[in-house]
């Protein structure tokens, strides 16, 4: 198979996957964030950390064994914007808790019949895109050029301080996840975190060594879901003139895993707004999360396990920013 080939294949294997884990398990951040503050359950935090913890173990065993080369990864970009990245994030954070799910628990959820799902993607492709390449990008980039500071040597991990960081970061993780084995008493929060944090590292072997070529390089990424969403809703309308690239051909996984779950379970039902005001707030939620996204680089998923996969120094602002935005949503609507 050709590259390209080989990139639309493993998309859609590894997003079959996702969609299935996340229509069975539930995976989700934002469910999560609720269940601490309305409840103080962690389960579905330490599945969270728990795909967290192996994503980077997975990754960075790829790296030490130099099987590919993170240097080119997004997340792993010389310098970042002080001003955007956090701003974005935050804004994604606050808008994940508005629309009741980040970008990847609403594609899940659109597969089984959640027709407000629908509205939150259109509105988070369309301003994320808006936000990158439309109207807003040029806003953006003076803003990211104007606020941009280098990040130096941070990512030589070869120091013995990254390593002694990126070892603490691991074994607080480990604690976390496995604090008097409450996870390991729900095979369903356990599998579902152990399974995501295995296709981010899956989805860096396809793009990263699986389709490596030097005579046509593609793109080194894993699973994000806000630029994709963008890139799915244009291939939509101009296939033609486009590639069915891994992006894509992941977010098609994602909808027909969770479908065929759903249906397997007996899950497929239609579901709209209640009233206009919900409407409102799920319109209001997919554009935070469309803008957010786009300016932060990436969603909880994107940033908080396939960014932080590659210990990228900007991933975890990003990722503690999402968290602090959707905890400032969570207590508002309590």
């Amino acid at each position: 198979m050709s590259p390209n080939e080989i990139l639309a294949w493993s998309g859609l294997a590894i997003g079959v996957a996702f969609g299935a884990l996340g229509q069975s398990t539930g995976f989700c951040l934002n469910r999560a964030v609720k269940d601490y503050v309305e409840s103080k359950n962690l389960l579905k935090a330490r599945s969270f950390a728990l795909a967290m913890l192996v994503a980077i173990v997975g990754t960075q065993l790829l790296a030490i064994t130099e099987l590919i080369d993170f240097s080119t990864a997004i997340y792993r970009t010389p310098n970042f914007s002080w001003l955007l990245l956090p701003i974005g994030a935050t804004m994604f954070g606050y808008g994940m808790m508005l629309a009741n799910g980040c970008g990847a628990r609403t594609v899940v959820l659109l597969a089984q019949g959640n027709l407000r799902s629908l509205v939150v993607l259109l509105c988070l492709g369309i301003s994320a895109y808006a936000t990158l390449s439309g109207v807003l990008g040029p806003l953006r980039t003076m803003l990211a050029q104007a606020t941009s500071v280098p990040l130096g040597g941070l990512y030589e991990w070869s120091s013995l301080s990254n390593r002694f960081l990126a070892g603490l970061l691991l074994v607080t993780l480990a604690w976390f996840v496995f604090f008097r084995g409450m996870i390991l008493r729900s095979a369903k929060d356990f599998f579902g975190g152990l399974g995501v944090g295995l296709l981010v590292v899956a989805g860096w072997i396809a793009t990263g060594w699986l389709a490596a070529d030097e005579f046509e390089p593609t793109p080194l990424v894993s699973l994000t879901f806000i630029a994709p969403i963008g890139e799915t809703i244009q291939y939509l309308m101009i296939a033609t003139g486009m590639r069915f690239g891994f992006p894509v051909a992941v977010i098609c996984g994602v909808l027909l895993g969770s479908f065929v779950i759903a249906a397997l379970r007996g899950r497929l039902q239609l579901q709209g707004f209640s009233t206009p005001r919900e409407m409102g707030r799920y319109v209001l939620g997919g554009m935070l999360m469309g803008v957010g996204g786009a300016l932060g680089l990436g969603c909880s998923i994107g940033q908080g396990l396939t960014g932080m996969s590659t210990l990228a120094f900007s991933s975890m602002i990003a990722s503690l920013c999402i968290l602090f935005g959707a905890g400032l949503a969570a207590q508002r609507n309590r």
